[in-house]
């Protein structure tokens, strides 16, 4: 569901009536307005992409993705200049 809402004083306040029960736990994705949907929405579709590929298997912890990380041979940031080229 796509809810706007304000900030104000530390907490999100919907701007119109929520289908929710009382304490129900949910996850918010928040977009500042004005960001670019399309871009949102290919990013909102990647995450639901990779969490219904992992299923209920937990997130690595940040030392499991530095050790996997720190197998890739090279420089990631001589990947990213060299994927772009002269621009």
């Amino acid at each position: 569901m796509r809810v706007d809402a304000v900030y104000e004083n530390g907490v999100l306040r919907p701007l119109q009536p929520l289908n929710l029960r009382e304490h129900e736990r949910v996850v918010v994705s928040v977009v500042q307005e004005g960001a670019k949907l399309a871009d949102v929405a290919l990013d909102l579709e990647f995450i639901e992409k990779v969490k219904a590929e992992l299923g209920d298997q937990p997130a690595p912890g940040l030392d499991e993705v530095r050790t996997r990380l720190a197998k890739i041979p090279g420089s990631m940031a001589a990947e990213i200049v060299a994927e772009r080229g002269e621009r």
